[in-house]
């Protein structure tokens, strides 16, 4: 029986730039803003968006990276603790470097290899994300990348297994896949071996 998954509230696209990190500039485009919709979607992601380096994030496996923005206020709090913000000030959409901001589930509720059906195209969850040194500098401080492994804040990776559109507003609907292993199992699983 199909259950409610979530709620896309935005569809976010970015080009590549350069970022300040400390000391030097690398080409990144972890900057997202949100677009208009409807946005076509094809195997390798949102059409006009782009990525600076696809061994990490891009390519089939993860062509779209969804966020939920019930982790926004704890992001927010954390910038306030960082003196980024003499208060916390809303993130806006895109701000995580997510193209897909969305509501209703969590990385302890959706499993690697649960399907996403909106309403003209089908997304499988494959992996959640490995926070970077950019991340970091996007965040404003040097913790940002280590606090969202060990919080499981992550979000998640999407292929592409029906082509078609987004728009924001609309509604996906969950089928379960095998569920052997959650996002936040994954992620817990990875940053383990990397404290190794």
């Amino acid at each position: 029986m199909p259950t409610v998954g979530l709620t896309l509230l935005h569809v976010n696209r970015g080009a590549c730039q350069m970022l300040r990190v400390g000391e030097r500039s690398v080409l990144s485009a972890i900057a997202k803003a949100p677009v208009p919709g409807p946005v076509p979607v094809g195997r390798l992601g949102l059409e006009g968006d782009e990525q600076a380096d696809p061994s990490v994030h891009g390519g089939l496996d993860k062509a779209l990276y969804a966020y939920p923005v019930e982790h926004h206020a704890f992001w927010q709090a954390q910038r306030q603790q960082h003196g980024l913000a003499t208060e916390p000030l809303p993130l806006p959409p895109g701000f995580m470097g997510e193209n897909l901001s969305v509501q209703g589930l969590l990385e302890h509720e959706v499993y690697v290899g649960d399907r996403l059906h909106f309403p003209d195209c089908t997304l499988r969850v494959t992996a959640p994300r490995e926070p970077c040194y950019k991340f970091n500098a996007v965040m404003g401080f040097v913790q940002a990348g280590r606090t969202m492994a060990q919080t499981g804040r992550c979000g998640f990776y999407l292929a592409v297994e029906q082509p078609g559109s987004l728009q924001a507003g609309q509604q996906a609907w969950l089928e379960p896949g095998q569920r052997a292993l959650s996002i936040a199992q994954a992620l817990a699983g990875k940053w383990a071996k990397h404290k190794r």
